[in-house]
């Protein structure tokens, strides 16, 4: 009878323990009868406390019904046995609209996630009114040779022959391993591509008060999920313009970028530009990868604009 006993215990253990690693966290801001708005976070590594932190509450004031989460095994959505995959991001989000009972949402894709909003509304083209891609990644390749390229331009002016030869090795890593991506967004970050140029009181507001905030204590990086995406994701360094060129014949496509996000050429801005049309592009002065953040009333307008 013991042993009975603690045999239903192990599973009921075990059953509990597997529910936990597989939960994904997410939070909902806004009226569930209004328009809903999904937030796809960047990474692989990231999380959505910053755009949480500083602007779901405020986008939902304009009417929206707001939905944040972190891809599995990111941020706070820990779980040891997340393989980080496009398919298993995917899989999530396809969960996620079940458990708001969305049947069709407005996607708002930034960074990395502009590629898992991209693919997902490729599978599942029904489910998405628009696609906003903000900040985001769509020409992988196309994005680390113009980091390499612009930062070893600013070394050959400052005659920083220990950096141009950083650079130089940077170059030789496989350009399908996680190391090669980590170091070439590590040498943009050195050289303040990340950052707007010149920060507004507001924007040093936002920031600040995120920093002090529940959000800002919570933001979970997990080195391990930039190495189990390049080791098991069979898709690397993407170019998704086709599917995009094709999506844009199914829903609405609507892109917005900082004009001073260094990790972006201008051809890839101007390609860009061309796929959505000129009315759904919009680049943003005085603003780098976080526009949310940046330029945020500008951000919000913008997205109320198209959305309404």
């Amino acid at each position: 009878m013991k042993k009975t006993l603690l045999l239903i215990c192990l599973i009921i253990s075990f059953i509990a323990n597997s529910q936990t690693n597989h939960t994904i966290y997410s939070k909902s801001y806004g009226q569930s009868e209004n328009p809903a708005i999904i937030f796809i976070h960047g990474g692989p590594r990231g999380n959505a406390t910053l755009f949480e932190g500083t602007t779901a509450e405020k986008l939902a004031e304009k009417g929206f019904y707001v939905i944040v989460y972190d891809r599995r095994g990111e941020g706070r959505s820990i779980d040891t046995t997340a393989i980080f995959t496009y398919q298993e991001s995917i899989d999530d989000l396809n969960e996620l609209y079940k458990s708001y009972n969305i049947t069709k949402a407005n996607i708002i894709a930034h960074s990395f996630g502009g590629l898992v909003g991209t693919l997902f509304t490729e599978q599942n083209p029904e489910k998405v009114n628009a696609l906003i891609l903000a900040g985001a990644l769509f020409s992988q390749q196309e994005t680390y040779d113009h980091i390499l390229k612009t930062t070893k331009q600013i070394y050959q002016f400052k005659n920083d022959t220990l950096m141009i030869s950083k650079v130089n090795e940077i170059e030789k890593l496989s350009k399908y391993s996680a190391e090669y991506r980590k170091q070439c967004y590590e040498i943009a970050s050195k050289n303040n591509y990340f950052k707007m140029p010149f920060p507004t009181p507001e924007s040093n507001q936002l920031r600040e008060d995120y920093e002090e905030s529940e959000f800002g204590k919570n933001n979970i990086r997990n080195d391990n999920a930039p190495i189990g995406f390049y080791k098991n994701e069979a898709k690397k360094n993407i170019d998704t313009k086709p599917i995009l060129k094709n999506l844009k014949k199914q829903v609405k496509l609507f892109a917005i970028y900082g004009q001073q996000d260094g990790v972006f050429s201008e051809k890839q801005l101007s390609d860009m530009k061309k796929i959505v049309n000129k009315q759904n592009f919009k680049i943003i002065d005085n603003c780098s990868h976080y526009l949310f953040v940046d330029q945020q009333q500008i951000f919000i307008n913008t997205i109320t604009k198209w959305l309404k």
